[in-house]
């Protein structure tokens, strides 16, 4: 079963390559969407794909990369945007 849900993570996550992770991760997985910075210092992702590599995916999200520190991580479930790959926005 596929959907899509939409995340952010909280902490020391941005200037440690943690889009660029996310979207390495996704790709991965085949997990399609996008990753962003947002100005309040989280970062915010849209992931679609197979429920069992969502799950995957927001657990590593959870971990994030080395230099990264995760306080927290809130996910929801989100309407599909019907993406095509992953790409990480600016």
């Amino acid at each position: 079963m596929s959907g899509a849900r939409r995340v952010r993570v909280r902490g020391t996550v941005q200037g440690v390559f943690y889009r660029q992770w996310t979207a390495d991760r996704a790709r991965a997985l085949g997990v399609s969407g996008w990753v962003r910075n947002d100005p309040d210092g989280s970062v915010e992702a849209l992931l679609e794909g197979e429920s069992s590599a969502l799950d995957v995916m927001i657990s590593e999200m959870r971990r994030g990369p080395d230099g990264a520190r995760v306080d927290r991580l809130d996910s929801e479930d989100a309407a599909a945007e019907r993406t095509t790959g992953f790409e990480v926005r600016h």
